[in-house]
């Protein structure tokens, strides 16, 4: 039997955690593959673009980023240089233009990617590329399901009406796999707040419980269903 491929395709490091580490940790279990690709170097939202600060604090979060990806599996992490809480300055095509060769490679089944509704714009520039670079188009490479995930401090914060709101479909039982997203998110330590910040381990665990509650489950990650081909 072929392996099965995931591929996570967000902007920021620590958004793969927060959105779907659950998720991801459950499947590598299973005998999944999982690559994630990074769309941005992260902080520059909070440093000045290209400063001594913003680059040593883009090497301790890569540092972070490494230790977070092995504990929940991914065997291959792609971190790419669109300018951070800027992708809205760069074009459409030319981000959607750097993830083509990554599909290429990696040949992913199921993507999991950014909710197009976040309050974070480099967000929806990452949906949106995703929706370009993993179109239906034989006999380019693109996968069979696309699912968009929250992430808390961006998702609940965005206008919550009912276009941009998320409204998840699916429901992910990662009730064995909750303790793994933690300690990944304890590994991003310079991005944690503490509680009850949105972005902290205990709030996630919250909406983790809470979305499981949802389905009558102990634990679970929301997605929405984006497209799926049988």
């Amino acid at each position: 039997m072929s392996v099965q491929r995931l591929m996570v395709i967000c902007a920021h490091p620590d958004d793969e955690v927060l959105g779907c580490g659950g998720l991801v940790c459950r499947l590598v279990d299973e005998g999944w593959s999982a690559a994630r690709v990074i769309m941005t170097r992260g902080v520059e939202g909070r440093h000045e673009a290209g400063s001594g600060e913003a680059r040593a604090a883009q090497e301790s979060l890569a540092r972070e980023m490494a230790a977070a990806g092995e504990v929940l599996g991914f065997s291959r992490t792609y971190q790419l240089d669109h300018p951070d809480n800027r992708m809205d300055t760069v074009g459409r095509m030319d981000l959607a233009r750097s993830l083509t060769p990554l599909l290429a490679e990696v040949e992913p089944s199921l993507v999991l990617t950014q909710h197009p509704g976040d309050y974070n714009w480099d967000h929806t520039r990452t949906f949106d590329a995703v929706m370009m670079a993993a179109r239906a188009n034989p006999p380019d490479v693109h996968p069979t399901e696309i699912r968009t995930f929250e992430v808390p401090s961006s998702t609940e914060r965005a206008w919550q009406s009912a276009d941009r709101a998320f409204h998840p479909n699916i429901w992910v039982d990662i009730s064995a796999s909750l303790e793994a997203k933690k300690e990944a998110l304890r590994c991003y330590a310079s991005e944690m707040r503490s509680f009850p910040h949105p972005r902290s381990p205990e709030a996630v665990e919250h909406l983790a419980r809470c979305r499981g509650a949802e389905v009558g489950l102990g634990a679970a990650e929301a997605f929405h269903l984006v497209r799926r081909i049988i």
